[in-house]
This record gives structure tokens, C-alpha cells and sequence, in this order.
């Protein structure tokens, strides 16, 4: 399986620079994962495709505005760093632009001072470990001084940064939004819980890994980058009871899949618990507990049109692809959804 069997032709102007006003007034693609027939819709009316007793599983996971500018003690030049996660209590693994003049023992002072890193070292990837100092709290600092990261793709600057969460962002600590939840406002969820669907919360910090380009040839050869999740036993047990009692399991969005399919048990058994995951998802995999998928549409040649590609065919998916460019369709994390069934 090579790489460049997941490319397809996408016009520039076809990739959203900036969110809608309205949330759920985003275009919404219907995929028949059997027939690969499609439907056009509007994103408010997903409750058509949603069935009492489904479940639809959130990524809860909030974005951090890990974006920061700073100088080089001495030198004074411009320092772009990105927060990707943390190691332990104020030292964090990050990208740091210029790498070459950030060498182990540079400092780096950010806000006149109000923050001030060291690189201590460099690890895979060229990646640099960077341990802060500040006075105060570390999440009200970052507040201040950083700024959402958006993708490299995203050339417009965000107005509101609200508009990069979900409305149901709770823990924090992406680098990324998990962007097919961006769709939903509270409303649209309530209607859709009086309806009788169940909606279980699980949590998977989104790294930088997830826009990164696959360089390798064949397929199998790409090394996926590893994220931290968390399922709580009472969201598992929802989980759980929704397959019993004859339930549609549906994620919301690729980091929510990933999830489950991490957690999952061979028989289907959702496992409460936390960990790192680096399971990467290809055309070939047997999915173990998801019914449904709720993703926006990804980039050519990405991990992400993979993930999609396994779920509903590789054909079919790149079919749907070639008429939502027909269709002119938003695309990427600000674009339009589309929900597999």
C-alpha cells in the first residue's frame, strides 16, 4: 500500500482560513460506509442520521494556546516555540524555530521576562526539552502570552480563540483541536441528548504529530506519533452498555476513534484507563468497536484520510472526496464534516 494511493487534487481556495459564524450551519457530507453513495445536508441536521440509543463519543480535550514568541538572552533574536507536551512539572518537550540557533544552555525570555525557558536538551526529531520559570501560575501566564496553534495551513489570523475549542473543552493539554467537534453548538447537543442519544466523554490530547506529513513510501513504514488518552470506568460502562443493548457506537472525530480503538478490548469491551497510544490506523484494520464516524475532511496522503479509508473503503472515500471538491466544500479543521454510516 503506498502513500500516494491516499492523494487526491485539492483547489488552494478550497481550504477554510477562517470558522464559520454559526457552528453547526457547516455543510455535512452523509457516506454510505456500504454503498459509498453520498448525500449533501447542512451539519444542524445530523439528528436525521442518529437513532435513539446511539452513543456519540466526544474528545473532551481542551487546546492551550501553545504558540509562544520570545528573544534569546544576548542576542536578542526572535524565538517561535510551540508547546507540544509536557514531561514533567515545568519542563516540556517543544518545536523551536530557528532550531539551530536554539543549542542546550540557550535561554529564551518571553513577555519582558514574565516567563523565561531554558533548552536543556534536544531529542527525536530535532525537538528541544525547555524548562520555564515564572512566577505564578503557569496556565494563567500562558494565557497571557500564547497563542492558539493553528495549522500550518491556516494562514489567516484566528479573531476569537473560543472558535478553536469545543464547546465542550474541559481538560487541557492539546496542541491541536480535535476538529470535527468544532461543528456542535450546546443547543445542537441537547436536542440531540432529548432525542435518546447517550453522549460519553473520553480525552486525547492532540499533538503536532497529527498534521505531520507522511514521508515514507509505503504505508506501513510511517512511525505514529504517540498521544496521551484517558477513558473514565463510568464513560466506559455507558460505552459498553450502548453495544449490549444494541447501540450504534459513533465518534466524534479521528482522536475519539483512536481512543476507543486503543481501549478496546479484541472482543469489543471497551477497558477503562490512561496511557499513551500510538495506534495508527490503515486500510486492513478490523475495527473493534465503532459503528460511525463524525470527521471533517483531511489532508491528501495523511494519516487521517487512512483512518477514513479503513473505516469505508478507500474507493469510496476518494470518490466522496472528489465530489465534495466538485461540491466545493470547505476542507481541513475549519472545512465541513462528514458522518459514516
Amino acid at each position: 500500500m503506498k502513500t500516494s494511493d491516499f492523494y487526491y487534487e485539492l483547489p488552494k481556495e478550497l481550504i477554510a482560513q477562517d470558522p464559520l459564524e454559526d457552528r453547526s450551519s457547516s455543510r455535512l457530507m452523509h457516506l454510505d460506509r456500504n454503498t459509498g453513495a453520498v448525500e449533501h445536508r447542512h451539519f444542524r441536521d445530523i439528528r436525521e442520521y442518529l437513532k435513539p440509543g446511539d452513543c456519540l463519543v466526544i474528545n473532551d480535550t481542551k487546546v492551550i494556546p501553545a504558540r509562544l514568541y520570545g528573544r534569546k538572552e544576548g542576542t536578542d533574536a526572535l524565538i517561535e516555540i510551540l508547546l507540544l507536551k509536557r514531561k514533567e512539572n515545568d519542563v516540556w518537550e517543544t518545536l523551536v524555530k530557528p532550531g539551530k540557533k536554539c543549542r542546550p544552555g540557550a535561554e529564551i525570555s518571553f513577555g519582558e521576562g514574565i516567563l523565561k525557558g531554558k533548552i536543556i536538551e534536544v531529542v527525536e526529531e530535532g525537538n528541544r526539552l525547555i524548562q520555564f520559570e515564572y512566577e505564578g501560575i503557569f496556565e494563567e501566564i500562558l494565557d497571557r502570552l500564547g497563542e492558539m496553534p493553528l495549522p500550518p495551513y491556516i494562514t489567516h489570523k484566528l479573531k476569537d480563540k473560543n472558535r478553536y475549542q469545543t464547546v465542550y473543552a474541559k481538560h487541557e493539554g492539546s496542541a491541536a483541536a480535535p476538529t470535527a467537534g468544532l461543528h456542535f453548538t450546546e443547543e445542537l447537543l441537547e436536542e440531540i441528548q432529548s432525542m435518546g442519544v447517550r453522549i460519553a466523554h473520553v480525552t486525547l490530547h492532540v499533538g503536532l504529530g497529527t498534521f505531520r506529513p507522511v514521508k515514507v513510501e509505503e504505508v506501513t513504514e510511517h512511525h505514529m506519533h504517540s498521544e496521551f488518552y484517558v477513558v473514565e470506568e463510568e464513560q466506559a460502562a455507558l460505552i459498553n452498555q450502548t453495544r449490549k443493548q444494541g447501540g450504534r457506537v459513533i465518534a466524534v472525530g479521528t482522536t475519539s476513534c483512536r481512543t476507543l480503538e486503543s481501549a478496546a478490548s479484541e472482543d469489543g469491551t471497551l477497558k477503562a484507563g490512561s496511557g499513551w497510544t500510538d495506534i495508527f490506523i490503515y486500510p486492513g484494520y478490523r475495527f473493534k468497536i465503532l459503528d460511525g464516524l463524525i470527521t471533517n475532511f483531511h489532508l491528501p496522503e495523511s494519516t487521517l484520510i487512512m483512518l477514513v479509508s479503513a473505516f469505508a473503503g478507500k474507493e469510496h472515500v476518494l470518490a466522496a472526496y472528489e465530489e465534495a471538491v466538485r461540491e466545493k466544500y470547505r476542507f481541513f479543521s475549519f472545512g465541513d464534516a462528514m458522518i459514516i454510516l
